[in-house]
């Protein structure tokens, strides 16, 4: 035994104040995100995900890798999101945009087709445009509004939502396609979390992209009810998509 080995007097370092409370609020987010019921359908947001078979594991609610749920801080970063979108919302409507994001009723607009097992829920139509706008904006129109970092903030203005976020790009189409709202194009609002700037894009209906998301859809749905696995995304596990999903290790085992 060395003498290293015998210091009697080593203790391990407390938390900080801010290490201790922080884990208290991500315990507390952890807990209540997993009583939260599980989706029985897909998500319209989520079928422009590039791997079917990954959409496969959602929808069918397969068990994550190990320590590959979401963590506090991914909890809280789509809380935030919310909020921007919030936000976004009572400044447009400031500017003279009158923007519905609910029914009379009080509901979320969206829609629901195959029997239920396929939903979206859009973030708002905007019905009239201020006079300085009209030119600009036509009407009824889908609105879709985003929060990103500064660098995916500047690479959407840079290259526009269908190049840069493919996947946006798609949930677009197929909301417009459903609500039936194709004739104008679709108000896209980025909002810059890191510095509160705004990106507004005009985003024209795109009737392939809509039937190929849907299409998708379909196909992932038969192969759940045939329980079979559509192929994946890529021939080696080190593939960035493979990389960072939370089936990885399932998926290739």
């Amino acid at each position: 035994m060395t003498e290293a080995s015998l210091d009697f007097n080593h203790r391990p370092k407390p938390p900080t104040a801010a290490e201790a409370i922080n884990a208290l609020i991500d315990a507390a987010l952890v807990a209540e995100n997993g009583t939260r019921a599980r989706r029985e359908y897909l998500g319209g947001s989520r079928l422009g995900d590039p791997c079917a078979r990954r959409l496969q594991y959602e929808f069918l609610d397969v068990p994550r890798d190990p320590d590959t749920g979401f963590s506090g801080q991914t909890l809280r970063v789509f809380a935030v999101g919310h909020v921007f979108e919030d936000l976004a919302i009572g400044w447009l409507r400031r500017a003279g945009f009158d923007l519905r994001t609910r029914s009379r009723s009080g509901e979320q607009f969206g829609f629901s087709v195959a029997a239920g097992r396929v939903q979206g829920h859009i973030d708002g139509v905007v019905v009239a445009a201020p006079a300085s706008a009209q030119s600009v904006v036509a009407v009824p129109a889908l609105w879709e509004c985003k929060s990103a970092n500064a660098r995916n903030w500047k690479e959407i203005v840079r290259r526009g939502v269908a190049a840069a976020k493919p996947i946006y790009a798609a949930q677009v189409a197929l909301y417009q396609a459903y609500m039936g709202l194709t004739e104008a194009p679709a108000l896209f609002t980025a909002v810059n979390k890191d510095t509160a700037e705004l990106h507004h894009e005009l985003v024209p209906f795109d009737g392939a992209l809509a039937q190929a998301t849907s299409d998708k859809a379909v196909r992932v749905l038969q192969a759940c009810d045939a329980g079979e696995w559509l192929p994946r995304i890529a021939a080696e596990p080190d593939h960035p998509e493979c990389a960072r999903c939370p089936w990885r290790t399932r998926c290739w085992s």
